[in-house]
């Protein structure tokens, strides 16, 4: 179902639009729906900048001498394993 609206857009904006719907041999609600749905896809994503940053922060996170032994770390995942282990219903559940 599609539903009429209206949207105000800049000259430019506007010249894009046409020049895709040409190129593409769209209409131009289609190209918009699409370029709505493509911006939606990224939202959320990080942006190279941004990944390149937590990329060096956990660079920097990797050069540091661990601040435990390997066996704390082992029984910490072992108690961690053991307390998941008791979780969940104690009965079974009626169909």
């Amino acid at each position: 179902m599609a539903t009429k609206v209206t949207y105000t857009f800049d000259d430019e904006t506007i010249q894009r639009i046409e020049q895709l719907a040409g190129k593409l041999g769209m209409s131009r609600s289609r190209v918009v729906r699409e370029a709505v749905a493509e911006y939606a896809a990224r939202v959320g994503r990080l942006s190279a900048s941004e990944r390149s940053r937590l990329l060096k922060l956990m660079d920097d996170l990797m050069r540091r001498p661990p601040t435990r032994s390997a066996a704390a770390v082992d029984r910490e995942l072992a108690a961690l394993r053991a307390a998941r282990k008791g979780w969940g219903r104690k009965s079974p559940t009626a169909p």
